[in-house]
């Protein structure tokens, strides 16, 4: 029973780090060292499942608690305190870079991953300011929340891809969270389509990409990161009230020290 609960609180952590910004659950399945159990039962379920199935069960239990669990708080923080909130998670984003680099460089670091990452950076930071310069509107509807479950499922199948990072800047992360607070059917049943989608096609394929070219890929997973985070930044709010500004710089270094904290444990463990 104390193994259990001890299971079902990683894996409540890892639902928490799957929703909340700037931290990954699939980062977090690396610390606790269930990735590669996780990958094998989503890459081949058939052959896999009933091996780790006793393992992974309080852990997947503990990830729904977790996960939806902190979606409403999130929704509200998001709505009532905006910026302060953004920064906070910008913070906990940058304190997340160090080990992000760390992990990409794991298997060697080469002129074309980081060819790879400045690429990645340059495309994401290409097309969301496109977006802003041509005030583009995203309105939420079915297809984009399908392209939320994508991503979510994505955060857990590519260590170190916050699905946050992307859904901020295109102004989707508010809604969708606060859908999932809410069990809203209408939210979930196509984020949960696409998430399912993306698992069965992608996830045997990214496996075989980390294995063959860990390097690139990785690095171009922190490309994407960084150009992401640097879209949400609310640098308005730091030049036209000071009052404002040193609160959102007090928020992003709380985030930064809340990081930095999980860095020092994965580097213990």
């Amino acid at each position: 029973m104390g193994m259990f609960l001890f299971q079902m609180i990683q894996g409540m952590l890892i639902g928490l780090g799957a929703v909340l910004p700037g931290i990954s659950g699939g980062v977090l399945c690396v610390i606790f060292g269930i990735y590669k159990p996780v990958m094998e039962v989503l890459s081949n379920p058939r052959k896999y499942f009933f091996v780790h199935i006793r393992k992974l069960f309080p852990v997947i239990l503990g990830g729904i608690i977790g996960f939806l669990g902190i979606a409403n708080i999130l929704a509200f923080f998001l709505e009532k305190y905006p910026e302060p909130s953004v920064c906070l998670f910008v913070g906990l984003i940058a304190g997340m870079l160090p080990s992000l680099m760390r992990e990409a460089g794991k298997e060697g670091r080469t002129k074309g991953s980081l060819v790879s990452m400045g690429i990645a950076a340059a495309v994401i930071f290409g097309i969301l300011t496109a977006l802003n310069l041509l005030s583009v509107s995203i309105v939420p509807n079915v297809g984009w929340y399908v392209f939320c479950g994508v991503c979510l499922a994505l955060s857990v199948i590519v260590p170190g891809m916050s699905f946050s990072t992307l859904l901020m800047p295109l102004g989707l992360y508010t809604p969708f969270v606060d859908g999932l607070g809410h069990l809203k059917m209408g939210i979930l049943i196509p984020s949960g389509i696409g998430a399912v989608v993306t698992v069965i096609c992608f996830a045997k394929m990214v496996d075989i990409l980390l294995e063959k070219y860990y390097s690139y890929v990785f690095h171009a997973i922190v490309g994407i990161v960084v150009a992401a985070t640097v879209m949400i930044i609310p640098f308005q709010s730091f030049v036209s009230s000071f009052h404002a500004g040193m609160i959102n710089l007090v928020c992003m270094a709380v985030g930064i020290a809340c990081s930095s904290l999980l860095n020092r444990y994965k580097k213990e463990d």
